[in-house]
């Protein structure tokens, strides 16, 4: 279909105060055709759009999700029919997802719509279970904390990155679960390996370089780019510190150059104090007041 075609049978996902502002359309998948014909939307799409396609396009915008988007995401969304995307609704919700929370996750994630049930769904589930051993009743929380897990293949991207997190000595599989489990959809080739060889690159040992992203993980998740290099080298020309002060607080890549490290630093510069990272980052603005305050006398503060 053409992209003229496209934003032609678009509708607005502010819906008319006539449409409820969410429909759970898969728990009566016998009535859902009879639901969206009968919607005001569903005659006011272009005459040309075909039935099936303008089913579709009312499914999702009735669920929240803005359809254009969507479709602009998951081209396959086009082909698939309203049967096999009432198949993954019905799906989800039986894995205990909720309907208020699709729009989130489909949004995000659209081209879990045109996802096949049982090749591709239900073995990430299934991986959940075995694998990572989260107990049925608790798929709807790791789901909303990473809806990228339903479109990650479990052989291909899932499992290895487990294994190669469990080699470098991450033990606990609820924090994975339920914390981090980004990390498991991130590619072990292109991005958590050239992550650690980054640190190791700038002074640390391997182990020095594992230490910290066991303590911090989230520096998996950092872009070398635009994250480690500025802030390594703020840290390195304007604070000066030392490699050592950066093993013992990893956290300190997780705060925001412009808006946290810069005017903490510069501030306590201002006052002639030298304070350790974590006392200077993770203090909030009261906090790191009444210490400036409190130290105003002394250069130096220590933990």
């Amino acid at each position: 279909m053409s992209a003229a075609l496209s934003s032609s049978l678009y509708i607005s996902p502010k819906k008319p105060s006539s449409c409820p502002p969410q429909q759970s359309l898969s728990t009566k998948p016998t009535t859902i055709k009879t639901t969206l014909h009968s919607h005001p939307l569903f005659s006011v799409a272009d005459q040309g759009v075909t039935l099936q396609m303008k089913e579709k396009i009312l499914c999702l915008e009735l669920m929240g999700i803005d359809s254009g988007k969507a479709l602009s995401l998951n081209p396959f969304l086009r082909s698939a029919s309203l049967d096999s995307v009432e198949s993954v609704l019905n799906f989800l919700q039986s894995k205990g997802i909720y309907p208020n929370d699709l729009p989130r996750i489909l949004g995000m994630c659209p081209k879990i719509l045109t996802s096949d049930v049982r090749t591709e769904l239900n073995p990430v589930f299934v991986f959940l279970s075995s694998d990572l051993r989260v107990p049925d009743n608790a798929f709807r929380r790791v789901v909303k904390k990473c809806p990228r897990l339903l479109i990650s293949s479990v052989e291909d991207q899932l499992k290895p990155a487990l294994f190669y997190l469990q080699r470098l000595g991450f033990k606990d599989l609820d924090a994975l679960a339920y914390q981090d489990p980004v990390l498991l959809v991130s590619s072990v080739e292109h991005t958590l390996i050239p992550k650690l060889r980054f640190l190791e690159s700038i002074g640390f040992t391997r182990s020095e370089a594992i230490g910290m992203i066991l303590r911090c993980p989230a520096l998996f998740t950092f872009s070398i780019e635009n994250n480690f290099k500025p802030k390594l080298d703020y840290f390195m020309g304007e604070i000066k510190g030392r490699l050592e002060n950066l093993k013992e607080f990893p956290q300190y890549f997780a705060f925001s150059l412009e808006k946290r490290i810069k005017p903490r630093h510069l501030e306590s510069m201002e006052r002639g104090l030298e304070l350790p990272l974590s006392l200077m980052l993770k203090s909030t603005d009261e906090e790191f007041e009444q210490l400036l305050q409190q130290t105003k006398h002394s250069s130096v503060v220590n933990v």
